[in-house]
């Protein structure tokens, strides 16, 4: 069975070591410790620049927490899937949820319409969503494009009973995309258990900073923070080794 390989990247460099590895698309996103943010514009415009045959589609979300948003944020994604779809993406990820759980029609309607067409993928919003079923009925009903899940769990090995269901039921309708916690050590068995056609991955590495000149005092950041002269990069290697490794 072939499969497609979207990867979870947040950098220029990173939309580029996905098409070198043989990725097929990636998720173009800001601030990975906090589940991913919208990129800058900038960004989004560079990294199309910089690769050709591989997919740039860009989250939409302008804050990490929950899902519920307020009208000023609504109107922000709104703004951002114009802008985003104008830089020429291929497609938007998005998701938005009720208080009680449930997707907010209203406002992924409004997102789907600036899209103008552009491929939607529901985010894992999706996983805090009450009824899985029901959450995936609707977003068929809304023409959503594809889902992203970990089953509602930890990670799609725990989740995977979950998602092989939702790739049952949505049979041709939508795509149910897993992610979170894909390796080369388990993309096999998450294949086989869940009948996915793709997959969605990070493949991050630990990089010291070329700052020479270190000053350990100041932080940019709040208490809970990554260090401050260590970067995390998406390397081709690390995708090929997951791509390698498929069934």
């Amino acid at each position: 069975m072939s499969l497609t390989y979207e990867i979870c990247i947040d950098s220029v460099a990173g939309a580029i070591a996905a098409e070198k590895a043989g990725a097929h698309r990636v998720e173009l996103c800001a601030a990975l410790f906090e589940g991913g943010l919208t990129p800058t514009l900038g960004t989004v415009r560079a990294a199309l620049a910089a690769v050709s045959s591989i997919r740039v589609h860009v989250i939409i979300r302008p804050r990490g927490g929950d899902f519920i948003f307020d009208g000023h944020e609504v109107a922000a994604m709104e703004h951002d899937v114009v802008l985003a779809r104008e830089a020429g993406a291929h497609g938007v990820v998005i998701g938005a949820l009720t208080a009680e759980g449930g997707i907010d029609r209203p406002v992924t309607e409004r997102l789907i319409a600036a899209a103008d067409g552009l491929p939607v993928t529901f985010h894992r919003a999706f996983d805090m969503a009450a009824d899985p079923f029901a959450a995936l009925e609707t977003l068929v009903d809304l023409g959503v494009d594809r889902v992203l899940t970990s089953g509602q769990d930890v990670s799609v090995l725990e989740g995977a009973p979950l998602i092989a269901e939702l790739v049952e039921r949505a049979g041709d309708r939508i795509v149910v995309m897993p992610g979170g916690g894909v390796t080369g050590r388990n993309i096999a068995r998450i294949v086989q258990a869940t009948g996915a056609r793709e997959i969605h991955f990070a493949a991050l590495s630990d990089e010291p900073s070329p700052a020479v000149h270190r000053n350990p005092y100041p932080f940019m950041g709040g208490e809970l923070r990554r260090p401050e002269y260590q970067r995390q990069v998406t390397t081709a290697p690390a995708i090929a080794t997951v791509i390698n490794a498929a069934p």
